[in-house]
């Protein structure tokens, strides 16, 4: 899927955008299925924009996608567990921001190998807020991160890193039905929507079946490729259709380990040196 100028780049730079997923109409018909989602539960809650392939087909299909995976195939191998996935919905005109970040921070996994896809569900450009990298960053491996309070940034932990002001930063700017790549150390951030359309992607996390999660509370996660030898996490069941009672049996679960993993791994990694 990826060229070898693509593979070199990602290694190099930390990130590959854009890459080809589906057609802007496809995108179309997603965005309204996750807005009919919207309506039809009175607005989605945090945790229901978590992990949505567990209860949403149409969602599980995106991340099963074939250009997605055969992209990520390119940067960690065919056999391929997803492991997290966050909706990002910033609204029109409004303040919300992603404060700048590495994926790994709270994450638990070892080896670093992690990929995140960010797939465009709506013009992500510098108007709307889209994702900004500073590239190769990732190359210095995990930094320490700051805790703040700011109420309009959407990582709710507060995390940020401080990034000089003459740091090179690269936008990656992605048409609906477009997606990019970038590395879990890569230093990355979003500004406020400032368009007057909602700004909607899916930052999908993708690892390699031989990745595990050092916290006590054992995480399940979905094989989307291949084969997994390993066994370091329970395998969750697609959903056989949107809002399938397992589907949201299974999610309920999974939330519940997450949230468990998370009070442990993000008090750990605020006092690692």
């Amino acid at each position: 899927m990826l060229s070898d100028q693509q593979i070199d780049a990602y290694a190099r730079e930390g990130y590959v955008s854009p890459v080809e997923a589906f057609s802007p109409e496809q995108a179309r018909g997603y965005r309204d299925l996750l807005e009919s989602a919207e309506r039809s539960g009175g607005g989605l809650s945090a945790d229901r924009r978590r992990k949505m392939h567990l209860y949403l087909k149409w969602v599980d299909d995106i991340v099963r996608h074939p250009r997605v995976l055969d992209a990520v195939q390119d940067l960690i191998g065919p056999d391929i567990l997803l492991f997290h996935l966050t909706c990002w919905i910033k609204e029109a005109h409004t303040d919300a921001f992603v404060s700048w970040h590495q994926d790994s921070t709270y994450f638990g996994l070892d080896p670093a190998e992690h990929v995140t896809a960010w797939v465009a569900l709506s013009p992500s450009n510098r108007e709307s807020g889209c994702v900004q990298v500073v590239p190769g960053s990732h190359a210095g491996g995990q930094q320490r991160h700051a805790a703040g309070g700011d109420a309009g940034n959407m990582l709710k932990t507060g995390q940020w890193l401080d990034v000089p002001d003459d740091a090179r930063i690269d936008l990656m700017l992605l048409q609906p039905g477009q997606f990019s790549l970038h590395h879990t150390y890569l230093f990355h951030n979003s500004m406020p929507n400032r368009s007057p359309d909602r700004r909607i992607g899916l930052g999908i996390s993708y690892i390699p079946a031989h990745c595990r999660c050092d916290s006590r509370q054992r995480l399940s996660a979905s094989l989307v490729r291949g084969v997994d030898r390993h066994g370091n996490f329970d395998l969750d069941p697609a959903p056989a259709a949107d809002f399938d009672p397992q589907g949201m049996r299974s999610h309920e679960a999974a939330m519940r380990r997450w949230h468990a993993a998370r009070a442990e791994l993000i008090p750990k990694a605020n006092t690692a040196t």
